[in-house]
């Protein structure tokens, strides 16, 4: 996905503050997107009777886990003036088109009667109703994922809606918003799909889902090594609705054998299996996976095959597993989603393996098979955010609140604390773990904040879109590791408190009193991340062009230019707020303007390495003015691995100060809503 910010979007040309303008309008643009299917590993079912915990809090709370397959569809989306416009090109190249008026009863119309483009016309109800948004233009032009296997075409369908609507009018929604907004509006058709379908918004990875009553929750899970799992379309009959009206049958308490049995296997059973799955897929270990799955289908069929037996005795699918060539090129296997003879998912011995499998079920079974791969995290999706200083600069407010927390004004009038605002910094880059360096006894003071809910009294008397955010926050917290630094001994230490946390992993590091605002479609974090990636994975430092009478306040360096855009630079030296005449001497870099300077941006992606350095440090007692610095190591890790300055497209606004505090909130609000407006 290609995100892009602000209706009439303002692109930078140039660096840091000296920058020209030009409007690039965004009825103008189309952006590409692509949503994969979702394929449910473990825990078929728990989330629809978690739910039920609302009646039954004896209920165990249902967990899945799921994961974005290979397959999905791809899409080109626009604005479109006073119109919702879908069109669509099925597997086997059939192509649909619905054109509806940006009305919210044609559109809840449309969704109730549930034809073809319903899915579609319910989350445009939904996202219509919420925001304030025109129409889209929707061009499904390509889709490689089966329908009506299992795989949650569907879901994907409503997410790519509500994916679209988010990019084109920057809404800003949370990839959990996006999955909510998906949701509500396919269950304003016939459908009657479980929560769990719309976590293929989450993209190709695995994530953990938890349903307890209303409350989902969820985390992306790492996986250790690459697994090669096949997905098999059976090409068997399943009749889903009638699979959940026996199952209705065993809730919310049970009344016989067959629906305690439903009650064991959906609660503890599955909970077990699913801890179980998740530690597996963290060590990447395939052929326990396979032998999960095997177990998991065995507990199934003991459990809750007699409760459907019509439909989950399912002969094909236990043909399949049961098959000896099968076994020999995998290590065991499952169904997929609901069960019964819709699709198989096999994990295969290796990627030969699975093209031989592949092969064998095509010739043996008719059955067509799409590949599903879970790799390994991508380098970096670790964030770090040093916010344990004790706020002097800013006191007496910091006698009341944390520097961190002081408030800031967003463009959509949404009051949010600036700590808040780079935690989503971090995730909008795509990390997946933050961790937040505290003083030793604050860590319940945000933990109170960001993972728990208001009192039942408070969260009553909000409106329903912050109740949203209540929800929102607290998934977020799951996200979040609090680490205590013990003694307040600099930024360098504060960073080293986290060596443990971090391991051997890249990672991505922000300033607790610094806000962001990117000039492209990539956020400021983001940039950086990927310089990391096409520089060879050297560490890189966020640089901005500062004037020579600011390098006094900020980390200075000098670099080589890498590129003719002058936008990556490999660093020769680094400098401490120098004063401007060392800078002057010392600190000049090439094709700059005369008399301005690379300076620090407050962002970071670097390696473990800068971990031993500060070690160093910290054992030698090495301080300036009184702390361990960061610049210090950042420059032995520059002779020792080289170090990279990526000039950032965007802003960055420093609050740790009073006038700058009031300067940066007023800058960053006016920044955003000049966005807003075009």
């Amino acid at each position: 996905m290609v995100p892009v910010s602000g209706a009439d979007r303002l692109v930078g040309v140039g660096v840091g503050r000296a920058l020209n303008w030009r409007r690039i309008t965004r009825m103008d643009r189309t952006i590409d997107l692509f949503v994969p299917g979702r394929v449910c590993l473990f825990g078929e079912h728990s989330d629809w009777a978690g739910a039920y915990r609302r009646f039954n809090s004896a209920i165990t709370p249902g967990k899945v886990i799921i994961a974005g397959t290979n397959q999905g569809i791809q899409a080109r989306v626009q604005a479109c003036p006073n119109q919702f416009v879908v069109r669509t090109t099925l597997p086997d190249g059939t192509h649909l088109e619905e054109r509806l008026p940006m009305e919210r009863e044609a559109l809840l119309s449309t969704a109730r009667a549930g034809g073809f483009f319903s899915y579609a016309a319910g989350v445009a109800y939904t996202i219509l109703t919420y925001y304030k948004v025109d129409g889209v233009e929707i061009d499904n032009y390509l889709t490689t994922m089966p329908v009506k296997k299992g795989l949650s075409s569907s879901a994907a369908f409503c997410v790519l809606v509500a994916r679209a609507f988010n990019c084109v009018y920057d809404l800003k929604l949370t990839t959990r918003a996006e999955m909510e907004a998906a949701y509500q509006g396919e269950i304003l058709t016939p459908s009657r799909c479980g929560r769990m379908d719309q976590g293929c918004a989450f993209g190709q990875v695995p994530v953990l889902m938890a349903f307890d009553g209303d409350l989902l929750q969820t985390s992306r899970l790492a996986v250790g090594s690459h697994m090669h799992l096949l997905i098999g379309d059976l090409k068997g009959h399943k009749d889903t609705i009638r699979i959940l009206a026996d199952l209705t049958h065993a809730y919310p308490f049970p009344v016989d054998a067959a629906s305690r049995a439903a009650h064991e296997y959906l609660g503890p059973i599955n909970a077990d299996i699913v801890s179980r799955a998740t530690d597996i897929l963290q060590r990447g270990d395939a052929q326990a996976l396979g032998a999960l799955m095997t177990e998991a289908q065995q507990q199934f069929d003991q459990h809750l095959m007699p409760v459907c037996p019509t439909e989950l005795t399912a002969p094909r699918l236990h043909a399949v597993l049961q098959d000896p060539q099968v076994r020999e090129l995998s290590y065991g296997g499952k169904g997929v989603g609901s069960q019964g003879d819709g699709c198989v998912q096999l994990v295969a011995r290796g990627e030969a393996e699975r093209t031989r499998l592949a092969a064998y079920l095509q010739a043996t079974y008719g059955m067509d098979c799409y590949d599903l791969d879970m790799k390994p995290p991508k380098l970096v999706r670790k964030a770090v955010i040093p916010a344990a200083g004790f706020g002097t600069r800013m006191f007496p407010a910091t006698k009341a609140v944390k520097k961190e927390m002081l408030p800031l004004i967003t463009a959509d009038g949404q009051c949010k604390p600036i700590l808040l605002a780079i935690v989503e910094e971090a995730c909008s880059a795509g990390i997946e773990e933050v961790a937040i360096i505290v003083r030793a006894g604050d860590e319940a003071y945000y933990e109170q904040f960001f993972c728990s809910l208001p009192s039942p009294e408070h969260y009553n008397k909000l409106p329903e879109k912050a109740r949203r955010a209540c929800h929102e926050l607290a998934e977020l917290g799951t996200r979040i590791t609090f680490i205590p630094q013990t003694e307040q001994l600099g930024f360098g230490h504060a960073v080293y408190c986290a060596r443990d946390w971090v391991g051997q992993e890249p990672f991505l590091l922000l300033l607790g009193d610094h806000i962001y605002a990117s000039n492209s479609d990539r956020t400021c974090a983001r940039q950086l991340i990927d310089a990391f990636h096409a520089g060879g994975q050297v560490s890189v430092i966020g640089t901005y062009l500062a004037a020579a009478e600011e390098v006094c306040h900020y980390g200075t360096l000098a670099g080589a230019w890498l590129n003719p855009e002058q936008t990556l630079a490999s660093v020769t030296d680094f400098a401490e707020k120098p004063s401007a005449d060392y800078a002057r001497h010392n600190l000049v870099t090439a094709g700059l303007p005369t008399d301005h300077f690379l300076c620090v941006y407050g962002q970071y992606v670097l390696t473990a390495r800068i971990f031993d350095y500060l070690q160093r440090q910290i054992e030698a007692d090495q301080r300036q003015a009184g702390e361990i610095q960061l610049t210090t190591a950042l420059d032995a890790l520059r002779q020792d691995q080289g170090l990279l300055a990526q000039v950032v497209d965007g802003e960055h606004y420093d609050t740790g100060m009073p006038i700058a505090y009031l300067r940066s909130i007023v800058s960053f609000y006016e920044r955003g809503l000049q966005g807003r407006r075009g």
